[in-house]
C-alpha cells in the first residue's frame, strides 16, 4: 500500500474511533491499536514491532484528543482534582516502566496480552461487570500506588486508562459524573508518560520504517487526530438517538472476535 493510500486508512480510522469512542464513552485506544497492528501488517512492518507501534502511536493520539476531553468535563465541574493530583505522580512513575515492561515483550506476545486484555473489557461489557462502592477515597499513598498499576497497565495496552479508572474510582465511592470526568483528567499524563516512554524505547530500533519517532508512527498519529475529536462529538450526539445499550453489545462481540484473532495468531 502506498503512503497515501494508508494516510486515508488513517483518517478513517480517526473517524471510526472517535464516534465509537462518543458513542460508547470508552477511550479510542481500544479501537486504535488493533487496527492499527492490521495496517501495520498490511505495509510489511515486522511483526516483532508492529504491536509495539501500535500502543506507542495509541498512546500519542489520546495526548491531542484528551485535552478537550478535559476542558468539557472540568467545565461541568465534574473532574475531583484532589483526586488528580495524587494519582499523576503514581501514573507517571506506572506509565514510563509500562513502557519499559512492553519493550521487554517480542511482538507476538504483546499482542496476545493485548488479544486477552481485549476479550476481557468485551466480557465486562456484555455483562455490565462493575464494582460496588466499597470504600471511601484514599489518601495520597494509596491513589497515588493505584495511579501506579493504572498508568503501568495502560501503557502496555496503549489506552487512556478510562477502563481501569472508572470502575476504580467508582469502588471509592465516587460519582459516575465525576468518576467519568476524573478519569478523563487523569488520560492525559498515562498518554504523555506512555508516549515519551515508547520514544525512548523505540529509539534507534533497526526495523522502524520511516518518518517514525521511537515507536510513535507520525502519518497514523496525524490522520487519526485530524478526525477522531470531531467524530468524537458526532458520537455523542448519536448516543442520544440510538440504543446505545445494544450497540455496545454488538461492540463488545466485535471486540471479541478481535481479541480472538490476536490469540489464534
Amino acid at each position: 500500500m502506498t503512503l497515501l493510500n494508508v494516510f486515508g486508512l488513517y483518517l478513517a480510522l480517526g473517524a471510526f474511533a472517535g464516534t465509537l469512542a462518543g458513542l460508547f464513552g470508552i477511550g479510542g485506544g481500544l479501537i486504535i491499536v488493533p487496527v492499527l497492528i492490521f495496517s501495520f501488517g498490511l505495509q510489511g512492518i515486522s511483526t516483532e514491532i508492529a504491536a509495539h507501534m501500535a500502543v506507542g502511536t495509541s498512546l500519542a493520539t489520546i495526548v491531542f484528543t484528551s485535552m478537550s476531553s478535559i476542558r468539557s468535563h472540568h467545565l461541568h465541574a465534574a473532574v475531583r482534582w484532589d483526586i488528580f493530583k495524587p494519582m499523576t505522580v503514581g501514573i507517571v512513575m506506572g506509565a514510563l516502566v509500562g513502557a519499559w515492561t512492553a519493550s521487554l515483550l517480542s511482538g507476538p506476545a504483546l499482542e496476545l496480552v493485548i488479544g486477552v486484555f481485549v476479550i476481557l473489557v468485551a466480557l465486562k461489557m456484555i455483562f455490565e461487570v462493575n464494582p460496588k462502592p466499597g470504600r471511601v477515597v484514599p489518601g495520597p499513598a494509596g491513589l497515588g500506588a493505584a495511579g501506579g498499576g493504572i498508568g503501568w497497565a495502560s501503557a502496555i495496552f496503549g489506552i487512556g486508562g478510562g477502563t481501569l479508572t472508572v470502575p476504580y474510582l467508582s469502588w471509592c465511592n465516587v460519582n459516575m459524573q465525576q468518576a467519568v470526568g476524573t478519569s478523563a483528567a487523569c488520560g492525559l499524563p498515562i498518554a504523555v508518560a506512555g508516549a515519551l516512554g515508547n520514544i525512548w524505547t523505540g529509539w534507534g530500533s533497526p526495523e522502524l520504517p520511516t518518518l517514525s519517532l521511537g515507536f510513535i508512527y507520525l502519518p497514523a498519529l496525524l490522520g487519526i487526530i485530524l478526525t477522531s475529536v470531531f467524530f468524537a462529538r458526532v458520537g455523542a450526539n448519536l448516543a442520544h438517538r440510538m440504543n446505545a445499550r445494544l450497540l455496545k453489545r454488538i461492540f463488545a462481540i466485535m471486540l471479541i472476535l478481535v481479541g480472538i484473532r490476536f490469540l489464534l495468531s
